[in-house]
């Protein structure tokens, strides 16, 4: 299983330099977590950038994988990962659902570099 992070997700709906790195796991639905919490920053920063129908077809196809609601096992996961990590509460978020349900975490976020579990490739300008 595969949790990609939100700026992932970004990267590929860009088709930016990453794009490719993160097409594997997005590829494969079947195979693949989204958690709840990616669903609103994707959709708000195209919203944003782009317009809402874009936004709104972007998440459509995220709903295609297993959207994983934020339950309280995640919740405390993150909080520790929080603090332990001195992490912001959604980049928490997003590894807890990949630890608690022993995913791989998919990112372009340095925070994560050197974390077990994670696939990390530098962000490219």
């Amino acid at each position: 299983m595969n949790v990609v992070d939100s700026s992932g997700w970004l990267e590929y709906f860009a088709d930016g330099r990453n794009a490719a790195f993160f097409a594997p796991p997005i590829e494969q639905p079947d195979e693949l977590l989204v958690p709840a919490l990616s669903l609103y920053e994707v959709f708000r920063r195209l919203f944003q950038q782009r317009g809402e129908g874009v936004a709104l077809e972007a998440v459509h196809g995220m709903q295609g994988a297993t959207v994983v609601p934020l339950d309280a096992a995640i919740a405390l996961r993150a909080a520790r990962i929080s603090l332990q990590l001195r992490l912001a509460m959604a980049d928490s978020v997003m590894l807890a659902t990949a630890q608690e349900l022993g995913a791989t975490f998919w990112t372009q976020d340095s925070d994560f570099a050197a974390v077990p579990g994670v696939r990390y490739v530098p962000a490219r300008p």
